[in-house]
């Protein structure tokens, strides 16, 4: 492998972990607060549709994040409605929510565009344009930091370097605030926080309202940014594999940039390398394409039974009177 195929890799790498990053720390949020939330794929579908459809309509990418984030808010409070305030089986809710999310941006995007599934490619406005960093040009031939910073690190959206700043800011969040306290706390032992006169509802909603947000950019980001408009089924498993990043992890949001990393990392090789020769066997393209479910599986196979969840996980908390 050349160095130029190595930076292309890395760029790649940083690309396509973004919209991973994004519904990996959306589930740490929620999950930190004790809901535990499968739904993150459907949150991440319905996101990149409604921002592909507004952002095709309005000419504005920005309209389009606005919609994303709307719609993975909305979709976020269902799951929170069945499970906090109706007490339902968090698995189930997380499942329904894939389903509808997948079903219904198929059934609104033929009936608003008759495109077989799909909104119009994107153009102009419509997408985040890509963000050159201050000095790029002036380092490029510096040998080593020149290529990482103005080929790796430079020329990507907007969206990836927010994606960035929110794991140190999820870290302080859940570490240094308040808030953070009481939201791990309410994961950990619920009955605890609400002893100590503190909603557990409230705090439950909050982290659920937080993991729709960040499940919106995620899905604005695929749609707007990483491609032209949506197509169906475009998120393609991220939820689950974000999930898998999230186990990972151990539901910590800098061993999750990491893990994300890593899938992003086998989705870039796979793509710049369809067929790899090993010598005595050539690993097709299907093979190398499944590279990150495969992990998926191995990681959920090797770390569920080491990592430990929060204590509270998936139980619906009832007060005691």
């Amino acid at each position: 492998m050349d160095i130029a195929s190595f930076v292309q890799i890395l760029e790649s790498t940083l690309r396509l972990a973004t919209p991973l990053l994004f519904a990996c720390l959306a589930g740490l949020f929620s999950e930190r607060a004790g809901i535990f939330d499968i739904g993150l794929e459907g949150k991440l579908l319905i996101a990149a549709f409604f921002s592909a459809a507004m952002a095709f309509y309005s000419g504005s990418a920005w309209v389009g994040l606005a919609s994303g984030i709307l719609a993975g808010i909305v979709f976020a409070l269902i799951h929170g409605v069945a499970s906090i305030t109706f007490r339902g089986n968090q698995l189930i809710s997380g499942v329904a929510i894939n389903f509808l999310a997948a079903g219904m941006t198929v059934v609104i995007a033929q009936s608003w565009f008759q495109q077989g599934g799909r909104t119009p490619a994107l153009t102009g406005d419509a997408r985040f344009q890509r963000l050159e960093l201050p000095f790029a040009d002036a380092v490029r031939d510096v040998p080593v930091i020149g290529p990482i910073y103005s080929e790796v690190l430079s020329g990507h959206s907007l969206l990836v370097y927010l994606g960035l700043l929110c794991v140190p800011l999820t870290w302080w969040i859940l570490y240094r605030s308040r808030f953070g306290l009481r939201l791990r706390a309410v994961g950990e032992n619920p009955a605890a926080v609400d002893t100590a006169g503190v909603s557990v509802v409230r705090l439950r909603y909050s982290a659920v309202i937080i993991t729709g947000i960040l499940c919106g950019i995620g899905g604005a980001y695929l749609s707007t940014s990483l491609a032209a408009g949506f197509v169906k089924d475009m998120s393609a498993g991220r939820g689950f594999i974000a999930l898998a990043a999230l186990i990972f992890a151990k539901w910590r949001p800098w061993e999750a940039l990491g893990a994300v990393l890593l899938f992003g990392a086998l989705e870039a090789i796979a793509n710049q390398f369809p067929n790899v020769d090993l010598g005595f066997v050539t690993l097709p393209n299907q093979f190398m394409t499944a590279l990150p479910y495969i992990l998926t599986v191995v990681i959920l196979a090797g770390f569920v039974g080491k990592a430990i969840p929060p204590r509270a996980g998936g139980e619906a908390y009832v007060k005691e009177r």
